[in-house]
């Protein structure tokens, strides 16, 4: 626990308040001994500068000895036996080897990922690299070094992954847990109800602009993630409080605004933190259960407010968010550790050096970060995605469509107030439980995905290796054709003389199918562009959050005039199109590739 709270924004800043007197690194408590393969690096180095001394013959045997232990400094090797007891051929771990680990969806991290699962059962010294200059890499210690975050326990990465996923919960949930209060709204600001709907609309649209600024920041060494988490969510709780009290309608667009943006980290950052502590073959799970807290956090808020609103007026929903997001930032700034290995490298770098004084001993991230120029990194944040958009077209079906679905499904809360209380007589209340019939959608999704990954994918995986990445897609392709299904179902038995429930089996079909599309897509970009995984997924979320936008302000408009069958078929025909898109894209993707520039060769 100590280590966790030490990791963690309290633990830093208790840190920096001490001058680091209080929960120490064991570089920083006395005894403590520099792995010696670092000690026989340093020793070579001087004696290749300064020639061999002569005034410590104690010391030129302890480094003979070191010699024998590790002929090569440069490559720790070690062997392995088989059950019948031959001896396998030698296992170089070298910081390459190790650094390959946490590189995406590469074909190079899963033959690491298996070879160090061997190498952490056991406690193997891990032999830095030395550069050309002179400098030393430090790296982890051993194969099984506690910091590394691929190493922690199995309750330790569920417990910050649950934490992330409450995060990101409470944001998404704090985009729709507003549409309770439009009637509100219109009453108290005299505004239209398209006007109403900007509060949500404008949330939405910046927690998609937020990850072009805020994914590229997590990725400077020197900043991690955890201080990005921390920060931007302090003041997401904090602007809880005047969006609840603003007593003017233009405020309540700005606050609106600002909360979204600053929620935004959860959705830009989420997934790399989950890829920072889990392994290829199981971060699939945990991106399921991380991307299931965000499909379910708008259908959710509807739901937590609408009761509550008819009882205590329109404000009530906007101090909900206050009451939810508060105490996920208390559980976030107390024990959410920092799990970016370049930080942590960097950091134990620091602490090195400070130990022994000798400044050869660096990071490579502090290599790396020299050539970093913020604002370079800014301004490619904010044009790399557009640019690959524009110029691969594999791309940009995959942007247009999940834009697509996402603005048809925020366009649900537009559609519902216009069907059940005027078909059904629904109470706004009601009307907010029917919202959980995406969870139902979501679950059945998550059952569908995480079977096909357990029974078939990583098996699959496990003897043939990685595959095409249109491997990826093919439950996309059984699944695409239940979204036009869905709200076709929807469009059509949204009727009076029809149950209520037969409309909703379609939502259901609607969200259950998209889950598992959007799930396969997730995996599919980055298998195909790793070194621009950052940068395509900031440039999703932008497209995907202002097509929600754009769409909470049309949908009402498109089901007056048109009519809630005739409005949503528009919305199933267009939904028709992805099917085709997604065949083109599993039987063409690979020529797409070959003809990208951005494409990994």
């Amino acid at each position: 626990m100590s280590d966790l709270i030490r990791e963690a924004p309290i633990g830093q800043l208790l840190r920096f308040v001490t001058k680091n007197k209080v929960l120490r690194y064991p570089e920083e408590i006395p005894g403590f001994q520099l792995p010696e393969i670092y000690n026989t690096m340093l020793n070579a180095a001087d004696s290749e500068k300064f020639g061999p001394s002569r005034s410590d013959s104690e010391q030129g045997e302890k480094n003979l000895k070191n010699e024998e232990s590790f002929p090569d400094l440069r490559q720790h090797v070690t062997t392995r036996s088989d059950k019948s007891g031959d001896i396998e051929a030698p296992a170089v771990l070298t910081r390459t080897r190790t650094r390959e680990s946490t590189k995406p969806y590469t074909e190079e991290r899963l033959e690491v990922e298996a070879e160090l699962q061997v190498e952490r059962t056991k406690s193997t010294p891990i032999a830095p690299q030395k550069t050309s200059d002179g400098s030393i890499l430090v790296d982890w210690y051993t194969t099984d070094d506690a910091a590394n975050p691929q190493n922690w326990s199995n309750g330790k990465r569920a417990f910050v992954s649950m934490i992330i996923c409450a995060y990101t919960f409470a944001v998404y949930c704090g985009s729709a847990i507003y549409t309770s209060s439009e009637g509100g709204v219109i009453k108290q600001f005299g505004v239209s109800p398209t006007d109403a709907s900007l509060p949500l609309s404008l949330y939405v649209l910046a927690y998609g602009m937020g990850p072009l600024i805020f994914a590229p920041l997590s990725e400077i060494p020197i900043v991690g993630r955890s201080p990005v988490y921390a920060v931007t969510m302090f003041i997401f709780v904090i602007l809880s409080i005047p969006t609840a009290l603003v007593k003017n309608f233009a405020g309540l667009l700005v606050l609106r605004f600002l909360q979204g943006f600053f929620g935004s980290p959860c959705l830009a950052n989420g997934g790399a933190t989950m890829q920072d502590m889990y392994s290829l073959l199981k971060l699939p799970y945990a991106l399921t259960v991380w991307v299931s807290a965000a499909y379910c956090g708008p259908a959710l808020g509807p739901l937590f407010s609408g009761f509550a609103v008819m009882a205590k007026g329109w404000r009530w929903s906007l101090w909900e968010i206050l009451w939810i997001a508060g105490p996920v930032f208390v559980l976030m700034f107390l024990l959410v550790p920092e799990t970016s290995t370049p930080n942590i490298l960097l950091r134990r770098a620091k602490r090195l050096r400070a130990l022994t004084g000798d400044n050869r001993l660096r990071s490579q991230s502090e290599i790396d970060q020299k050539n970093i120029k913020p604002m370079r990194v800014l301004v490619s944040a904010f044009i790399k995605p557009i640019e690959i958009t524009v110029k691969d077209p594999a791309i940009a079906f995959v942007n247009l469509y999940t834009a697509l679905v996402y603005g048809i499904y925020y366009s649900f809360f537009e559609v519902f107030p216009l069907v059940y209380p005027v078909y059904y007589g629904f109470t706004l209340g009601t009307v907010g439980v029917l919202f959980t019939c995406i969870l139902v959608a979501c679950g059945l999704g998550v059952l569908a995905y995480t079977g096909y990954l357990y029974f078939y994918l990583v098996p699959d995986i496990m003897a043939r290796g990685l595959r095409a990445q249109e491997h990826r897609l093919v439950p996309a392709l059984i699944g695409s054709f239940l979204p036009p299904v869905g709200l076709f179902i929807f469009a059509w038995t949204a009727r009076p003389d029809l149950p209520w429930i037969a409309s909703v089996i379609g939502i259901v079909v609607y969200g259950g199918s998209c889950f598992v599309i959007l799930q396969c897509i997730f995996v599919y970009v980055p298998l195909s562009y790793p070194q621009y995984a950052a940068s395509l997924f900031a440039g999703n979320d932008f497209f995907r959050s202002a097509m929600a936008c754009g769409s909470i302000l049309f949908a009402r408009p498109l089901f007056i005039n048109l009519g809630v069958d005739k409005g949503v078929s528009l919305l199933a025909g267009l939904s028709i199109m992805g099917i085709v898109g997604m065949f083109v894209l599993y039987y063409q993707g690979a020529s797409l590739r070959a003809r990208s520039k951005f494409a990994m060769s």
